[in-house]
């Protein structure tokens, strides 16, 4: 009986150390700390295009379709990495504001396509100044270089597509 209250002690000891160590911490979590930096980072950006009434997503939205041109919703929140009705609910605004507008695909009429309208364009290029102001101070913060290096990492980490196919 003594040997079998050891053993037993001895079990409850090691599954109790294993549980800890094998426990995580949100601080060890890659998608926790990526998500915390992105939101901190949006603050920033959010923060100065404010006055310009526009939020960091909307800017990048109407940045892209005036790099890019019109694009379908689903060709957008592929380049954006977004899911498409995240995209959509960022879009809603920038249409009732007439800073897009959403037409049928000439080449498919089932598919919608995104137009950067001229109060589009005057809009981006009013947050540009705010963009800029924001992007200056995140590089003065973190440091240019720790910045660009930065960037790069996060690029390769979308380019990795190391979550593609986790849905078949």
């Amino acid at each position: 009986m003594r040997v079998y209250r050891s053993i037993c002690t001895l079990v409850k000891d090691r599954i109790r150390t294993m549980s800890a160590s094998t426990e995580l911490n949100p601080e060890d979590c890659n998608c926790f700390v990526v998500r915390s930096a992105a939101r901190h980072v949006t603050q920033l950006y959010d923060q100065f295009l404010a006055p310009v009434g526009l939020h960091v997503t909307q800017f990048s939205i109407l940045a892209k379709l005036k790099r890019l041109g019109p694009m379908t919703i689903n060709a957008l929140a592929k380049e954006m990495v977004m899911d498409r009705t995240t995209l959509g609910r960022n879009v809603l605004p920038l249409e009732r504001d007439g800073l897009i507008k959403i037409e049928a695909s000439a080449t498919d009429g089932r598919a919608k396509e995104l137009h950067l309208t001229k109060a589009g364009e005057k809009r981006l290029q009013a947050g540009r100044e705010a963009w800029k102001q924001a992007q200056a101070r995140f590089d003065s913060r973190f440091g240019a270089k720790r910045a660009a290096d930065f960037r790069a990492m996060l690029r390769a980490v979308v380019a990795s597509e190391f979550a593609a196919g986790l849905d078949n």
